[in-house]
């Protein structure tokens, strides 16, 4: 039956107040557990999603996957392409990292515009209707686009949506470009599943919970999906995934069943109350998914948990990070330098500490930097990040070289740090680490050992650097620097290589990783010198005039056999020789 005139004008009137009711009424989607076609019903979650959108003009959405939040921003888009004016037409820009990724979401705008009913009076325009650049007949527009510098060329957007917005590989230069684009108006919505500390999506949610934006949160979770948690239970675990593979370990008082209770009408301000003491929530789709991520806690913690620690390719693992971040990190005692250096512990006699030094031009995006750090502790004591020309920076490291007596360590990759290794010899620094050196044989001659620049190539062994303070992180190496762990927050592997995301920095990683990586080679093997050296004078040292009780024996002589009394008094026995032989290069003969 149809509407009155009347009737309609009420309708419309009706869908333009009210975006939920309108799309709950007009729109369906495709339910693949129905294999058909239903109507775009709406949880709360979703609801408040829509209505975000309408309140405001910057909102970023915090979504699992399977939420459906691609699906509702589309259908919201929908609704604001064919209730607009020909006066005040939208013009959509879809961004992604993929144009694949766009072009499906200007799909789905182009699949529920087509539902809307006649009487809006908004069809498809035949002067562009491809699937990544279409119009309608009131002028609005929608095109899909990947990131790239020339993203906005050409098209002045009164709306931007980024799609899994975590995934964009752009620094903070295209991202000023397109909130520049909408500055006579307009809205912008932000969507993805987090992936680590991007340089786009996180920094966008962090500053807005900080509220440096005005960015609106909204965030969905899929323990608040109807859909997903009539079977809802709790288990007090540190890890949920511990649990799923080891049920038998868990007791029935650590389960808390919530499946008895209405989808609709829970309490979160009660489970909110079990989270913070430790629970964990679980249910048989969950189940379901960790198993489908074959259990993988990274990409659980960025599929289903929307944990921004632990979701990305970070090198250093989630709960390392957060141990760092709760019992490590603390002020500096004192800062100089303009704030650019920070000291934690003053040098203490007797202690054995290292410098790492990286460095930069002195005019470029990355900085020069150095750390000390307390070979005996474990601890990092200093820590400077400046940019300095390289000579300059030289002279900082040679004065603070020498107020903790430092081994010294140069990256000479590229040969920046050749200037700085070479100042700080014209200095008159004795203590510096030369690649190549053979600490376990350090009384061999190597004639081209002066003619070698002190210093490392860091790129060389840039795997095996890194994982030195990877696992000196693990065991025990304590760090303080909140600048040092937003660096850590953002190293990650590219291409299976450990680097620095798009825009940041690794400059104090890398000068804390070379120190680190010395103390464990270097001075491992001059601890070991060090003994050998020592078992060598106390060999030659006279204690005794005794003659000797069993056999004398000469390595450099036939093995003869001598009459036990002959009075050599004091020399090396055959055990000696078999005890100490790996003093002088040999093996130990068992």
């Amino acid at each position: 039956m149809g509407l009155t005139r009347e009737q309609l004008l009420l309708e419309y009137s009706r869908c333009m107040k009210n975006t939920p009711y309108a799309l709950k009424t007009y729109l369906q989607t495709y339910d693949n557990t129905q294999s058909r076609y239903v109507p775009l019903e709406l949880f709360p979650d979703q609801v408040n999603l829509v209505e975000d959108y309408e309140s405001y003009n910057e909102n970023i959405a915090l979504k699992y996957r399977q939420a459906g939040v691609s699906t509702v921003t589309a259908a919201w888009a929908s609704k604001r392409l064919v209730f607009a004016s020909k006066q005040r037409p939208e013009k959509v820009l879809i961004i992604a990292n993929k144009l694949d990724t766009a072009v499906e979401m200007a799909n789905k705008i182009r699949g529920f515009t087509e539902q809307w009913p006649a009487w809006v009076g908004v069809s498809f325009s035949p002067d562009k209707n491809a699937a990544r650049h279409f119009k309608l007949t009131n002028g609005c527009e929608v095109k899909a686009v990947a990131t790239s510098k020339d993203a906005l060329r050409g098209y002045s957007p009164t709306m931007l949506i980024f799609d899994e917005a975590a995934y964009i590989e752009a620094d903070g230069d295209f991202w000023a470009a397109c909130m520049a684009s909408l500055s006579t108006g307009g809205k912008v919505v932000v969507v993805s599943t987090p992936n680590g500390y991007d340089p786009i999506y996180y920094e966008i949610y962090e500053q807005a919970n900080r509220g440096m934006n005005d960015f609106k949160i909204t965030e969905m979770y899929w323990y608040r999906d109807p859909r997903y948690t009539k079977d809802l239970y709790l288990v007090k675990t540190d890890e949920i995934i511990h649990y799923l593979l080891n049920r038998e370990e868990y007791t029935a008082d650590r389960i808390v069943d919530f499946s008895g209770r209405d989808p609709y009408e829970r309490n979160y301000d009660e489970l909110k109350a079990y989270f913070d003491l430790g629970y964990k929530p679980c249910s048989s789709w969950f189940e379901a998914m960790v198993k489908k991520l074959k259990y993988d806690k990274r990409k659980v913690s960025q599929e289903l948990e929307c944990n921004f620690l632990g979701s990305g390719d970070n090198v250093f693992d989630s709960n390392l990070i957060k141990n760092i971040t709760d019992n490590m990190i603390k002020e500096p005692i004192n800062k100089m330098m303009g704030g650019g250096l920070w000291i934690w512990k003053e040098p203490e006699m007797g202690h054995r500490y290292i410098m790492g030094v990286d460095v930069s031009r002195g005019d470029s995006e990355d900085y020069s930097t150095f750390q000390i750090y307390d070979f005996d502790e474990r601890d990092q004591v200093a820590e400077y990040i400046g940019k300095l020309p390289p000579d300059v920076l030289a002279e900082i490291a040679y004065k603070w070289g020498n107020m903790y007596n430092c081994f010294i360590v140069v990256d000479i990759t590229g040969g920046m740090g050749v200037a700085t290794a070479r100042k700080l010899q014209e200095l008159g620094y004795k203590d510096l680490y030369v690649d190549g050196v053979d600490f376990g044989n350090k009384w061999k001659y190597d004639p081209k050992a002066a003619e070698k620049i002190p210093g490392i190539n860091f790129n060389n062994k840039r795997v095996q650097i890194i994982a030195a303070l990877e696992e000196g992180l693990r065991h025990g190496l304590k760090v303080h620097s909140s600048r040092l762990l937003n660096e850590m927050n953002t190293f990650v592997y590219i291409n299976g290589r450990p680097d620095h995301m798009k825009g940041q920095h690794d400059d104090l990683i890398m000068s804390l990783a070379m120190a680190v990586y010395v103390s464990d080679s270097s001075f491992s093997q001059l601890t070991k010198v060090t003994q050998q050296a020592k078992t060598m004078l106390e060999s030659w040292q006279v204690t005794s005039y005794d003659p000797p009780k069993e056999q004398y024996f000469n390595p450099a002589m036939p093995n003869t056999q001598y009459k036990t009394n002959i009075a050599y008094q004091n020399q090396p026995t055959q055990k000696d020789y078999q005890d100490y032989l790996w003093v002088f290069g040999g093996y130990k003969r068992w």
